[in-house]
């Protein structure tokens, strides 16, 4: 079994520290802030064994160098993005494999940038910015058609899968995905227990893929309901899943 601890981070981003339970080594996902990550680690007596980058957004990258200071270890990060202080770059496919036993599987996820991926293993996916709870990223690099099959194949991962995105968007989010899908019953309960959530200030990240899949509109563009709301909304049919992600993404960014 994983452990995994989010630090609060920016504005509204998670850092995310894994490691076994006993171990006195971690991995940090995404370091945007060094300061939150060296706090945490000097309070648990904890020492970092990898830092694992998903894209290159300052946000997710800006404190590499502090903690390469404190701690020279590898940084895994996308062998499609140049990316400073990235020593190991990684690619589709390739497997690492930590001192605690943990194994995580790379999966390249473009559509938010052009090189995004995701680290999935021991049950949990860090996605970074590609699959967000209730939502997915903005294209600012990708094409509808990539981000489309990215979220597929984030769709072929057990039901049982842990989304850990990066950043706590959920409440928004989810006020689109009433608009989008109105007589999805698991869309309203889904909005009130995180409007309850964050009213006690708790996070609502993670979420499992398997609520994903009924709540997050960008997951279900094959859905008939979603369908016909997409092409009511653009005001023409809609052939494939990518044209009708393209238009609840469209949907989405024009309401934001």
């Amino acid at each position: 079994m994983l452990e995994v601890r989010g630090l609060e981070a920016l504005d509204d981003n998670y850092i995310w520290l894994a490691g076994r339970p006993g171990s006195q080594r971690v991995m940090v996902v995404d370091p945007g802030d060094a300061e939150p990550v060296l706090a945490y680690l000097s309070h648990q007596g904890l020492a970092l064994e990898a830092i694992l980058i998903t894209h290159h957004h300052g946000d997710h990258t800006a404190g590499i160098g502090e903690l390469l200071s404190h701690y020279p270890v590898p940084v895994f990060g996308p062998s499609r993005e140049a990316i400073p202080r990235v020593t190991d770059p990684v690619h589709d496919g390739q497997r690492l494999t930590f001192s605690d036993g943990s194994t995580f599987q790379v999966l390249e996820t473009p559509g938010h940038t052009r090189g995004h991926i995701c680290f999935h293993g021991e049950g949990v996916l860090f996605c970074g910015d590609t699959l967000f709870t209730a939502g997915c990223g903005r294209l600012f690099e990708g094409t509808p058609q990539q981000m489309s099959d990215s979220l597929d194949r984030i769709l072929a991962l057990p039901a049982e899968t842990l989304v850990y995105c990066a950043h706590e968007y959920t409440e928004a989010n989810l006020r689109f995905a009433q608009v989008a899908e109105p007589a999805n019953s698991e869309i309203r309960h889904r909005a009130a227990e995180v409007a309850e959530q964050r009213r006690l200030g708790r996070p609502t990240v993670p979420a499992t893929l398997d609520l994903e899949r009924r709540t997050n509109p960008f997951l279900r563009c094959r859905i008939p309901h979603l369908i016909a709301a997409a092409e009511a909304w653009v005001g023409h049919p809609l052939t494939t899943p990518a044209e009708v992600f393209r238009a609840v993404r469209a949907w989405k960014d024009a309401l934001d």
